[in-house]
């Protein structure tokens, strides 16, 4: 039995006559970090999008735990599981805390993750469940949907400029929290514009240049100028 949650082939996706992914491949296993860093067009956002159903690559194939997704609908990956916690949060409007938390769990996967596991993680989330979702600080709208995201019990999390907007201070607070979030055997691909803190934090990265890898390895292995070259494409 393979541990590997993640496999991507040859992927490439275009909008319209225009490539956004040019033959990327990369795999994740069970309890890894990986980093996806690179300047904004690189093709980070196509990459979830492609991951999650929401675009259709042209070629190459993207497997979760063996399982094809080609020709899913973005509700049936996300009961293969698979989670995004979306850049800027979109969390409803209309509804409370705890209703956007009950929300995630609509799949009704089993796992660890409950309404009082999040809020064991997010303590004030508890104390403001029945507060409209978008009436909080922006910090605690993050932990909202990254607790949405958690109470589908994924096998593979994505999370999505995770820090944008976000103050300092709440910025550390979250990253603080993130080796319970995923000391379950998470998956994980963090999009992160801070690539110091996202490097950090994660067991692997995979540098986006204009829609294809321009570097990747693991975190530790190269020096701030290959990775600024890299990132550059200078």
């Amino acid at each position: 039995m393979t541990d590997t949650v993640l496999d991507i082939r040859d992927l490439s996706v275009f909008y319209g006559n225009a490539q956004a992914i040019d033959g990327i491949s990369l795999s994740l296993a069970r309890g890894e970090m990986l980093s996806l860093i690179g300047a904004n067009g690189a093709g980070k956002s196509t990459l979830f999008k492609a991951i999650c159903g929401m675009v259709a690559p042209r070629t190459g194939a993207i497997t979760v735990k063996g399982r094809p997704l080609a020709g899913l609908r973005p509700a049936a990956i996300t009961e293969l599981g698979v989670a995004m916690v979306p850049e800027g949060r979109r969390l409803f409007r209309s509804l409370s805390v705890e209703e956007n938390l009950v929300l995630g769990g609509y799949v009704k996967r089993p796992g660890p993750w409950t309404l009082d596991r999040v809020y064991s993680i997010f303590p004030i989330l508890r104390e403001r469940r029945h507060q409209p979702a978008t009436a909080l600080s922006g910090g605690q709208q993050q932990m909202v949907a990254i607790g949405r995201a958690l109470m589908s019990n994924p096998d593979l999390l994505l999370l999505d400029e995770l820090s944008l907007g976000l103050a300092p201070v709440v910025i550390k607070d979250i990253y603080a929290l993130l080796p319970q979030i995923l000391g379950e055997g998470l998956a994980t691909i963090l999009v992160e514009q801070d690539v110091t803190r996202a490097l950090s934090v994660s067991d692997h990265f995979v540098c986006m240049l204009e829609g294809h890898v321009s570097l990747q390895g693991r975190s530790d292995a190269f020096t701030h100028q290959q990775i600024s070259a890299a990132y550059f494409g200078t």
